[in-house]
């Protein structure tokens, strides 16, 4: 991803969830970024373009043990 869509992103992310949130990009991967709260992973976001519609899914695994 590109560094402007990462920065609306986070900023999505902060307004929306939490300010300690951090979108990082991922190396050698052009189409997702990294979900960071503070220095905990949360998860990937990935950029969807299809039939000229621009989306974006975060996908977020949750153990049992942290349950």
């Amino acid at each position: 991803m590109k560094p402007d869509e990462i920065k609306k992103l986070e900023a999505y992310f902060k307004r929306t969830f939490n300010q300690q949130i951090v979108v990082k990009a991922r190396p050698k991967k052009d189409e997702s970024a990294e979900v960071y709260l503070g220095d905990e992973f949360l998860g990937v976001v990935f950029r969807d373009e299809e039939d000229g519609e621009l989306s974006y899914n975060f996908s977020m695994a949750i153990l049992d043990i942290d349950l």
